[in-house]
């Protein structure tokens, strides 16, 4: 996914979701749609749920945190 594609999906706007990443803008933030994933909704049952999003939407979210986490270094305490 190129970086426009990634830009036109993901929007931050200070008046919407207090300034987090949103799909679109239509107040769904990044973060709430890999909750869902997370949680084991499919992509399928998203949309579903969800009509105004699309499919790239879901994959852009993907997208978005690669690569926020590919920028950022994180480190795990080993036990």
């Amino acid at each position: 996914m190129s970086n426009e594609d990634i830009h036109l999906r993901i929007t931050v706007d200070p008046e919407i979701c207090h300034g987090k990443p949103c799909v679109r803008g239509l107040r769904y933030p990044v973060e709430t749609i890999l909750e869902y994933l997370a949680g084991g909704d499919t992509v399928e049952e998203l949309l579903a749920e969800f009509p105004d999003l699309e499919r790239e939407d879901i994959l852009a979210c993907h997208e978005f945190s690669r690569r926020i986490l590919a920028a950022r270094s994180v480190h795990l305490a080993l036990t």
